[in-house]
């Protein structure tokens, strides 16, 4: 089964192709076009995503993604094309809230013919709503003129079933890559991390989510970016506080900051990070004369706390089911210090859990890990219609 995978949640625009194999417990997946267009230098001045900006990116970005990504398979087969009145009246309806999108799209399809896939996967929720319609508008718009399924994906079910994936080479006279997801032990337990997400996920059968525990107030991720800010490091901050921790490591100094580790000694698997962020507020305001090298101490401390807490409140979800297999996933879990602890925790606490870690390809967002779970619905025939997809910003996978 060929799909192809279209993601927008955020600040990527990302667009890929996939062979699809096998089944639940042996898949098998072919990268034949991948492409993906960040929006991170655009974004910098805001010092985070401004929605608005990233929706008009996307508009602007997708057809070109789309054109790279058929081309890199080998899909693209440039021929004109006549679209019929009643296809080309309902597209139009579909992208009117597009405008740049559908000059675009009109001109790039009439002059291509239909690719052989056999259905198009879309990351409808969580994310932000202007971006994900932007996302979902262009493949409903597809659906309509190729005629193919549309399958609505969850983007956590993507960063949990990338972290499962391994990675295969099929040969050395080839780019392609092939993933694959199987003898997972279950039960499985996901530590979702990012920029609006921290939540542990328990999936006991293929598809089946029970929530476990969540944050009561910020994301890890979006805790990352603000005390960077704070600091006055660049956006995206998550990269910035581990790289001054890593150089505050390296010294092997007492750290003469101390910062708390809120809701680690509670009852439930909850995570806060509010307080945390506010702690860094008050040490940097009653500080004075912060130097470079007290703020590669208070990243080192921010990084220590957060990660003590993640790891705190994992150990509790262990501890509280049967789970065979540990996952972590999102963009935060490209963090080496997270990485470090969870591997060494694992290792000497939990020897009898398998911990599986995202390839750095498939740690941040991307459409791979789209194509992977949009495979998982097909094989349920869990599909759509242009008429009944529509889009949730706060879409939860439990």
């Amino acid at each position: 089964m060929k799909i192809l995978a279209i993601e927008t949640s955020c600040d990527e625009t990302a667009i890929a192709i996939l062979e699809c194999e096998g089944d639940e417990k042996n898949a098998r997946f072919t990268v034949l076009g991948n492409a993906l267009f960040s929006q991170i230098e655009i974004h910098k001045e805001y010092g985070g995503v401004f929605p608005a900006l990233a929706k008009r990116e996307h508009a602007k970005n997708l057809v070109p993604i789309l054109e790279a990504a058929l081309e890199e398979a080998e899909l693209l087969h440039e021929d004109t094309q006549t679209i019929p009145e009643e296809k080309h009246e309902k597209i139009a309806t579909i992208l009117s809230r597009e405008p740049g999108l559908i000059e675009a799209f009109f001109a790039f399809i009439g002059e291509c013919e239909p690719p052989p896939i056999d259905a198009i996967a879309v990351t409808t929720g969580p994310g932000l709503e202007p971006a994900l319609w932007v996302g979902v508008n262009f493949a409903k718009a597809l659906a309509v003129l190729w005629e193919k399924p549309l399958i609505a994906v969850n983007h956590m079910e993507g960063h949990l079933l990338a972290a499962l994936a391994s990675r295969k080479q099929i040969s050395s006279q080839t780019d392609q890559s092939m993933f694959a997801i199987f003898d997972v032990r279950m039960p499985v337990l996901a530590l979702l991390v990012s920029g609006g997400h921290t939540e542990l996920v328990h999936m006991r059968e293929w598809l089946t989510y029970e929530l476990i525990g969540q944050t009561r107030d910020d994301a890890v991720g979006e805790a990352f970016d603000k005390v960077a800010r704070m600091l006055g490091l660049p956006y995206p901050g998550g990269p910035e506080i581990s790289r001054l921790a890593e150089i505050a490591r390296e010294t092997q100094r007492k750290n003469p900051y101390v910062l708390p580790r809120p809701m680690l000694h509670d009852a439930t698997c909850d995570f806060s990070f509010a307080g945390l962020k506010t702690s860094v507020l008050y040490l940097l305001r009653d500080t004075l004369n912060i130097r470079e090298e007290d703020k590669r101490y208070i990243a080192r401390e921010f990084e220590d706390a957060v990660v003590d807490v993640l790891w705190g409140k994992t150990a509790r979800a262990l501890n509280m089911t049967d789970t065979q297999t540990l996952v972590i996933g999102g963009g935060v879990s490209a963090n080496t210090h997270i990485r470090r602890v969870f591997t060494e925790k694992i290792k000497n606490e939990y020897p009898h859990i398998t911990l599986c870690l995202s390839i750095d390809l498939l740690a941040t967002d991307n459409a791979i890990m789209i194509a992977f779970a949009g495979f998982y619905h097909a094989l349920r025939n869990n599909f759509s219609t242009p008429d009944s997809l529509t889009v949730n910003g706060n879409r939860s996978l439990a």
